[in-house]
């Protein structure tokens, strides 16, 4: 498994290549990386269960558990199982290239959230928003 740092760098990379057949199965391993990291660092073994057909929603369900602040995501784990489902069934669409771009994007939000969340644990009560993490170097920087 990839370090979150690499699955950051290698979401910066697919953001700047061309649209192609293989982008949506690896988005999704991606976004399931990402998962998997919450689920260790909540001291549990990731499932290889499906929800509605992806390993991804049921591996947020387990992320979730007893941790309601963390469905925060749920959207977005769905919206990446529904950019898939769009570009592996409709892979000649006209709006192919700009779905992939979609589904890039929300794999980022994925990653930006669960490595927030694991800094710090209050992120997802304002939804997604990064305001514990502002209100933090806020005051890191009226210290200085």
């Amino acid at each position: 498994m990839r370090t979150l740092d690499a699955i950051g760098q290698r979401l910066d990379e697919l953001s700047r290549a061309p649209s192609s057949p293989t982008l949506p199965g690896e988005y999704l391993a991606l976004g399931e990386e990402v998962l998997e990291h919450w689920v260790i660092a909540r001291d549990m073994t990731p499932t290889d269960d499906e929800r509605e057909g992806f390993r991804l929603l049921a591996l947020h369900r387990q992320g979730a558990e007893k941790l309601p602040s963390f469905n925060a995501c749920r959207e977005t784990c769905r919206e990446l199982a529904f950019h898939y489902n769009l570009l592996t069934t409709q892979p000649d669409h006209p709006d192919a290239a700009q779905r992939s771009t979609m589904m890039g994007l929300v794999a980022n939000h994925l990653y930006l959230f669960v490595r927030g969340k694991m800094e710090v644990e209050e992120l997802g009560d304002f939804c997604c928003a990064s305001r514990p993490i502002r209100e933090k170097v806020d005051a890191k920087q009226t210290r200085q």
